[in-house]
Order: structure tokens, then sequence, then C-alpha cells
């Protein structure tokens, strides 16, 4: 037998999903979390795992992990020293940045810049200069450029970014002073723009490579003990860790161009929810997945995540493709709290974390946070246990809550009700900004929530938003490590082509497209993948000429040897009007080309439950009493382990499992479908 195992560290819990090549239904398992080393919980989850089914470690083929590691580097500042190299008269490129304030007009008042990864007292300019056409016009002065290396020497420089002028049109000046920096700083971390970034802008290209450089060392470490610790109880195996594209990379690309991670935790949410909802037949889903600390949504329309050409982390903004994930600072362990100066109810963005966490935890917390409230409300059951470990105790979340009810003048439950009823609300902005203010009407997708908390939030926001069917895969709470597993191999190669489309041959592109495929297949094709099972995708990025906005296009290869650009041009014109409500006449004009190869998806057995008689009375474990709309209902406890296919459930309802509980208020219902998920609906 050979098993595949997908991991997923969160800030509370560490979530394995494994997968039998054999068939055979997943297996799950939550560990608590060790943030003072990830990889730790890892080994932990996958032990107990194995402990729990009888799982011989040793026929673990492959580990598919998605990873925090260079987010939390990038929020902490806890990343490498970065000495950078630049060309004369560049040497504040990272200062002088792009003119963005966030926020509205409060912005430019409230608005701190951060510090640069790269100091400027660490920062060195080289001569030498390629002008815009890929020509050399001033020659590289190598002396002067280990006089400059040599200053860099002598600092605790851990990682080193060569990002030159036009390098991404030719990259032999770079090349140079790599040569030199191996021979003068021999072992460090070295991040060269014209292989991290050949595209034109050379901010974006420089910002983008020093934030691979800032975050290269900590994820090398962090990979080279996690593939130590699990061959010491496994074997060989592949290891391969999601990047923020939804794609899987083997360990050593993504040990070399981490970059590519910031966003690697929330696209295995994505491309779960995209497995799930293949298997039940739903094509156009917003997915909604709520942890203790943030929530993130993302769109999905015909079976594929919307991807964006930006990574954004707190204030730093790169230029690598990641899922079109937004956050908000919403989750189970958002603080409620009342301003002693507006006495307004406020929720979040403050979180008690993992520790203490929320009070109903009985870890020492003592703030009101979310899942408080939802355990005063009788949403989040006394008896039920997080993880399977975990006791809730509904003493203490009363206590807590009384912080706000008190100020409020108001009882427990209506004080509860109101943390729900603005934690929800700031959730339902966060998907109006990945639907509705991306010019689609949600009523035509189905919402889809898992993680630990959403499932109880998840009728409420189907309300709201007017998405249904609301959809809870089985297992919610580790649907982030069963993406981790399913989702496939991804890789990607881009070059700059600044050029008029009409202006532009076939010729001319079909032999950018081939060059830029070779580069893209390479790493596939290390990892053992035959051509023939590898898919290719063609992308361009067009913009009206004189105008900024540039939109990718993605078509196939074979589509575009058949009829060139005209298609991409076209969908350009239909995704602009979408975006912005106008469509131009004007010419358009290329930026970009690039090439992404997948590799298949492992090879996951087919989700299914048993057919079931409609009387869902069988998974009835107990009565019980919940708060909604100001009154108190009688409703039921149902155990989903007991649930079949076409099991009917009406609100109010409590459905608990291992990982997550599944809230269905009054006036809603939930149908059994036949792969085991809660297909949510209001009743009228």
């Amino acid at each position: 037998m050979a098993f595949s195992v997908g991991v997923d560290v969160g800030g509370t819990f560490t979530d394995v999903f494994v997968l039998d090549d054999a068939g055979g239904q997943p297996l799950m398992a939550k560990v608590p979390s060790t943030p003072e080393d990830p990889s730790i919980a890892v080994i932990n989850g996958i032990d107990k795992v194995c402990s729990e089914h009888a799982i011989d470690p040793t026929e673990i083929r492959a580990v598919m992990h998605g990873t925090t590691v260079a987010t939390n580097a990038v929020l902490t500042g806890n990343g490498a020293r970065v000495g950078l190299i630049v060309t004369d008269g560049y040497r504040q490129i990272l200062h002088l940045a792009r003119g963005f304030v966030p926020g509205a007009l409060s912005g430019w008042i409230n608005f701190v810049k951060g510090r640069p990864m790269a100091e400027l007292r660490d920062t060195v300019e080289v001569s030498g200069r390629i002008g815009a056409d890929g020509a050399e016009v001033r020659p590289l002065d190598e002396a002067q450029v280990r006089a400059a290396v040599e200053k860099l020497r002598t600092k605790d420089i851990q990682s080193v970014t060569i990002c030159l002028m036009n390098s991404y049109v030719n990259s032999a000046h770079e090349e140079a002073v790599e040569a030199i920096v191996r021979e003068l700083m021999p072992g460090v971390a070295i991040s060269v723009s014209s292989r991290t970034l050949p595209e034109v802008q050379e901010y974006e290209r420089a910002i983008t490579s020093v934030a691979n450089a800032f975050v290269k060392p900590v994820v090398s470490r962090y990979l080279t003990n996690l593939k130590a610790g699990l061959e010491d109880r496994t074997g060989s195996l592949s290891l391969s860790i999601l990047r923020s594209d939804g794609g899987l990379a083997a360990a050593q690309t993504a040990a070399e161009y981490p970059v590519n991670l910031l966003m690697s935790g929330p696209a295995g949410g994505v491309a779960g929810a995209i497995w799930v909802a293949r298997q039940s037949g739903f094509e156009n889903i917003i997915t909604f997945d709520m942890g203790g600390t943030s929530t993130d949504v993302c769109l999905v329309e015909g079976g594929e995540a919307q991807v964006r050409r930006e990574t954004v982390v707190h204030d730093v903004i790169v230029r690598a493709s990641s899922v079109d994930v937004r956050t908000v600072g919403a989750g189970g362990g958002s603080i409620a709290y009342v301003p002693e100066l507006t006495k307004a109810l406020r929720v979040g963005p403050e979180s008690a974390g993992a520790v203490p966490g929320p009070a109903a935890y009985d870890k020492g917390g003592e703030n009101p946070t979310v899942t408080d409230a939802n355990v005063v409300l009788g949403y989040l059951p006394s008896d039920a246990r997080l993880g399977g470990d975990m006791k809730i105790r509904k003493d203490l979340a009363a206590k807590a809550l009384e912080k706000v009810s008190e100020p409020l003048g108001m009882t427990l439950a209506e004080a509860a009700e109101g943390v729900i009823r603005i934690v929800n609300e700031n959730m339902f902005g966060a998907l109006r900004l990945v639907s509705v203010e991306q010019g689609y009407d949600p009523r035509n997708f189905s919402l889809m929530a898992f993680g630990g908390a959403g499932p109880l939030h998840a009728n409420a926001l189907g309300r709201l938003l007017g998405a249904w069917p609301v959809i809870v895969p089985r297992g919610p709470g580790v649907l982030c490590a069963a993406g981790d597993a399913t989702t496939n191999l991804r890789d990607e190669a881009a070059r700059s082509l600044i050029k008029l489309a009409d202006e532009t041959t076939q010729e001319e592109l079909v032999d950018a497209f081939a060059e830029l495929e070779q580069r893209a297949r390479a790493s596939l094709d290390a990892d053992g993948v035959a051509r023939d099972r590898q898919e290719v995708r063609y992308q361009v990025d067009l913009r009206y000429a004189g105008q900024s906005a540039d939109i990718s296009v993605t078509m196939s290869p074979e589509d575009f040897l058949a009829e060139g650009l005209a298609p991409a041009t076209g969908r350009f014109d239909e995704l602009h009007e979408q975006m912005f409500n106008f469509r131009l006449s004007k010419a358009k004009e290329i930026v970009n080309l690039r090439v992404i190869v997948l590799g298949p998806g492992a090879e996951a057995v087919e989700l299914h439950v048993d057919e079931g008689d409609g009387d869902a009375s069988r998974a009835a474990v107990a009565a019980t009493k919940i708060y909604s709309d100001g009154e108190t209902h009688d409703g039921t406890i149902y155990d989903r382990s007991k649930l079949l296919a076409g099991d009917r459930i009406d609100g109010p309802a409590i459905i608990t499992e291992v990982d997550s509980t599944t809230l269905v208020l009054p006036g809603s219902h939930a149908m059994v479908d036949s792969v085991g998920n809660l297909l949510i609906r209001d009743n009228s």
C-alpha cells in the first residue's frame, strides 16, 4: 500500500489529510500547532494519523504541505538581513517605491510606511548599464563590482539580491555580478531578479527579488529540517509545497523561489474547495474559510480560481501569481469590546489567537470572542470537542461576554447575537470584494464554507449574500490539508514584450511561447512527470494602448496556433467591461507573455456516502436550545458521521463532527448529497 499526505499548518491547529492510493475514504487528524517550530506539529500530526489507523509510516510516498513560514517571516520581520546590489543611481529604489497609500483619505494621515526588507546601508551600486532594447550601454566595471561586494561581505549579510536595470531583456550583467558574489561570499543565499521575475517595471522586480531573498534562508532551513524529520520516520519520500497560485512545487524549487509561497496557506483551502465542488457538480463557488484569527474568501468560476498577478502580505506587494484571496481580520478568536468613548460594540481585528485563545477553551483566555458568543447562543454545544480533544466551557464563555453585555445594558444572549451579527457583516464585506466589486453577481454562485468556524456562520452569510446552496463539505476543518493533497504540480515562465498586438507577428509569438514553455516544463521534467501528462496553458497580459490597467487572458496552445491572439483580445474587451463597465476601440498592447504548465493531481479517491431514506433522526443525539433573532428556539443536535445521502435536517439544528460544527438556522434546512456535503437552503 502507499499513501499521500496533505498537511496544513494553521495558527491554532495543524491538519492532516491522508489518501490511500489503493482506494478507500480519506483519513484525517488534527493536532495543536507548534508556532516555535511548525515542523514539529507536521510530524506530530502524521504520527497521530498513522497510530490511529495502523498505517506503517514507511508506506507514505508523498507529503504535500501548505505553509505560512514565508508569510510569517514577512509579517514579523524575522527574515534574513538582505544585501541589495543595484545599478548606479538606483540605490533608493525600495524607498521611492510606488505612490500608493492604503485606505481612504484618512490613510494619508494614518499610514506608517514599513521599513524596506533591504536597508539603505546594505544597498550598493555597481557601474554598467543595459538599455531597454537589451544592448549594453556601458560595460560592467568588474573591479568596482568587487569593491561593492566587499562592502557587503564585511557585514552580517545572510542573503543577497542582484537587481540591475533592464536585466529582464539581457541578464548578462546580473550573471557576471552573481559569479563575483559566489566567489567572495560563498554560502550566502542569492536571488537574481532576471530569474525571479524577468518582467518590466524595475521597482516590482526589485521588491519581488528582495522579498525572495528576505525569506529564502528561513524557508530553506525549515524545509531542510522538515524533510529530514519526515525521512527519519518514513524513509525516502517526495515533499512538495503549495504555491500561492494553488499549484504544487517540489521542495527544492520552493526553497529557491519562496516568494511564490507567501499565500501558500489560503491557497490550500481554495484548492480543496475546487476538488470537492468538482465532485459535487458545482462549477461556480465562492469559498469562505473562517479560522481562529482571520477569514479568507475567493471566487471560483468554471472550476478555476481567480488568480491575480500580485501577492499582498500586510504592506508588502510583490509581483507573484496568487489565488485572488481576500482576507479580513474576523475569526473565531476575534475579540469583542466596547470602547469607553463611543459605547458601541466592536469586534476584531485583535484576536485571542491560539494562546490563550477564547475563554471557552479554558486555557487562560478572559476576553470575549466570537467563539464565546457562539457558545453562549448554543451554536457551539458545550459538550463539543475541538480537534477531538479540547472541551468547551460555557460558563467561562458567559463570564467573558459579561464584559460587553453589562456596558451595553443587554442580556448575555442579546450581546452575543450582536457580536455574531457584526462579525458576519465584516465577512460579508470581504465576500463582496471578490464578487460584486469584480463584476460578478453572487446569486449565480454557491457559497462553500470550511475552516473550523466557517460552518457556524455559513447559513447567515448565505442569506446576506444570496448565494445558494451553502455547501459544507465533510471534514471542513481539514479542507486546506485536503487541497494540499489533491492539487496539481505547477510551474510557470514569463517575459515582458511591450508591443502593440496588431504589430506583433504570429511567428514572433510562437517562438516566444516555445521558449517559455521549455522553461516552464523544466521543473516538472525534473520531478519525473512525463510530457504527455503535462497540461500547458498560454497567457498574455493585455492593456489598452496608453493605459496601465492590464488584464491576464488565458488560452490553450491549440487555440493560439489556430487563431492567434484574436480570441484573447476579444476576451480582454469582455473582462475589461465586466471589471470597469466600459470597453474601448483603442489598440491593445501586449505587456507580458506567460506559459503555465500543470502536472497531474493526486489520484484521489472519489468521495461518496451511502444512500439513506431521507430520515435524519438516526443521527439525532440530543435536544438543544439556540438563540436567534431575539428568540430562543428548540433544536436538535446531530452526529454528522451517521448522516446518509438524501437525509434532510430542518433548522434549527446543530450538526457536529470532530473538526467543526455546522449551524442550520430556523427557516432553513440542509440536505446531504451523494458525496456527503451538507447543502443548506432557506425554506422560502
